[in-house]
């Protein structure tokens, strides 16, 4: 009869086997990119319904703001996105930089958070106060996404009744009336 001490042939064989083989570690790979295949595209339409999200509540705050410009400056709806923000450090709002938005939507490239935002006076212009650029009557806003189907996928608009309106193809509302035929949030 030979003992496991008598063999020193199989007592080096199972010494020797503290490491995974080569099988047992392209398995654990496989099986964490089938988990990755799965998470991926989940975090990503996450992504595109967070960016959404703050979409229409960028919408939101640009049509508060707007209504808040009509009734300070007596300017009707304000001339442009620009006249709603102003430079940053700026402590004292004008009609042509009311300081009611933050730079980041009002200046520049107006993207945040994976949408571009556009802001058009629509209507006849208001008679300013002096020293004011004209404000308009009506106004129209926008937000699509900056990469249609990677940063977002509907496209947002607003008009003065405050009502926010989607499209799902991620297309431009190009007017206030096509805004309005789209579907309410």
């Amino acid at each position: 009869m030979i003992t496991i001490a008598q063999n020193p042939v199989r007592n080096l064989r199972r010494a020797g086997n503290k490491g995974f083989s080569l099988i047992e570690l392209l398995i654990v790979v496989a099986i964490i990119l089938i988990i990755a295949a799965i998470a991926i595209p989940q975090l990503l339409n996450a992504r595109m319904a967070a960016n959404g999200a703050a979409a229409v509540e960028t919408i939101r705050t640009i049509t508060t703001a707007s209504m808040a410009y009509s009734s300070t400056w007596g300017n009707g709806y304000p001339p442009s996105l620009a006249s709603l923000g102003g430079p940053a450090g700026s402590l004292t709002p004008t009609c042509n930089q009311a300081l009611l938005l933050d730079p980041v939507v009002t200046s520049g490239t107006n993207q945040k958070s994976g949408y571009t935002f556009a802001y058009t006076p629509v209507g006849a212009p208001v008679t300013p106060p002096p020293g004011c650029t004209a404000g308009s009557n009506a106004y129209l806003v926008t937000a699509v996404p900056i990469v249609d189907r990677l940063t977002g996928v509907d496209s947002y608009c607003s008009d003065e009744p405050g009502t926010i309106h989607y499209d799902t193809s991620g297309a431009v509302a190009g007017s206030e009336a096509a805004c309005e035929t789209l579907p309410t949030l």
